[in-house]
C-alpha cells in the first residue's frame, strides 16, 4: 500500500488527530510494515504518539477495526491504544510510542524475548463480545472436514508473527493486531515456527524454540498435524494467487515443517 506523509492527510483528518494530541510540532514517517496508508511518529504538545491509519473505504479497513476491537484485552506485551478517530475519509489510530527495533529472528537473545512476550499474550482469553474470526472457521477450507474442530479454543491469537510485527527494547512487544483470532493456543507457536524457518532456521531448530511454549508441548499431536497441513495448503494458495518470491518460500517452509512434524509427532 502506498504510504503518505502525515502532512498529506486531509485537513479534517489531521485536525481530528490534533483534537486528541494537541498541537503537532513534528511528524516523521515510520519504517516497516506494509498494511497502513499512514504510519508516523508525532511530536505533540502532549508528548509523542505513534499514529497509523488507512482510508475508511479501503478493503483492509476491516482489519484495522478488528485491531481496535481487541485492543482493550491485550496485555503489556503489546502497545496501548490511546485513541481512534474517523475523519476526512480516514480511520486513524493513536498508540503509545515504543522505542525499539524489529526483532531479529536469527538472534537467540531476541528469540528468548519473543517467546517471553508470546507466553504473556497466550494468557489472554479471546473476548466473547468482540467479533473476530474463529480458528476452526478461518482455516476450515484448508483442513480435512473432520479436522477443523481441532483448531478451536479460547486463546486470543495474533496469527501474523512476522519479525516486523515484533519490536524489541529491553523486552519484546507484539504489535499490529490486524488478524486476531479465537482458537487453540498452539496455533501461534506454529505460526512463529514457520517464520523462524523464513529467517534461516531448520524445521528441527524452529520446533526446538517453540517447544519452550507450554501450549505447544501440551497440544494434541493430531491437532498440530492437522493445522500443519492446513498451513501448507493456505500458503500454497497464497503463493499461486500472488507468486512473490517470499510467499513461494513461505509455502516451502510450511511444507518442510509439516514433513518434520509428521516424522516426530
Amino acid at each position: 500500500m502506498l504510504r503518505l506523509d502525515f502532512e498529506d492527510l486531509p485537513q479534517a483528518a489531521r485536525g481530528a488527530v490534533e483534537s486528541q494530541t494537541g498541537r503537532i510540532k513534528a511528524a516523521r514517517m515510520a519504517g516497516g510494515g506494509i498494511n497502513s496508508g499512514i504510519a508516523a511518529f508525532l511530536d505533540t504538545e502532549r508528548g509523542r504518539v505513534f499514529v497509523k491509519g488507512i482510508p475508511a473505504d479501503h478493503p483492509q479497513a476491516v482489519s484495522q477495526s478488528r485491531e481496535v476491537a481487541v485492543a482493550p484485552y491485550l496485555p503489556a506485551a503489546s502497545p496501548r491504544l490511546l485513541w481512534h478517530v474517523d475523519a476526512g475519509g480516514w480511520s486513524l489510530l493513536g498508540y503509545s510510542v515504543l522505542v525499539g527495533r524489529h526483532a531479529d529472528y536469527g538472534e537467540s537473545d531476541d528469540l528468548v524475548l519473543v517467546l517471553d512476550a508470546l507466553q504473556e499474550v497466550q494468557q489472554a482469553t479471546a473476548p466473547d463480545l468482540v467479533e473476530i474470526k474463529r480458528a476452526e472457521q478461518r482455516w476450515a477450507a484448508y483442513a480435512e472436514p473432520e479436522d477443523a474442530g481441532l483448531f478451536a479454543g479460547t486463546t486470543l491469537l495474533h496469527t501474523d508473527l512476522a519479525p516486523h510485527n515484533i519490536l524489541v527494547d529491553e523486552r519484546a512487544h507484539i504489535v499490529d493486531w490486524a488478524w486476531p483470532t479465537r482458537g487453540a493456543a498452539f496455533i501461534d507457536p506454529h505460526v512463529l515456527a514457520v517464520r523462524l524457518m523464513q529467517a534461516g532456521h531448520s524445521a528441527e531448530r524452529a520446533v526446538s524454540w517453540v517447544r519452550r511454549i507450554p501450549s505447544w508441548r501440551e497440544a494434541d499431536p493430531a491437532a498440530v498435524a492437522a493445522f500443519s497441513t492446513a498451513t501448507v495448503r493456505s500458503w500454497r494458495e497464497i503463493a499461486v494467487q500472488d507468486p512473490q518470491p517470499w510467499k513461494v518460500e513461505m509455502a516451502g517452509h510450511a511444507g518442510d515443517l509439516r514433513t518434520f512434524l509428521m516424522r516426530t509427532l
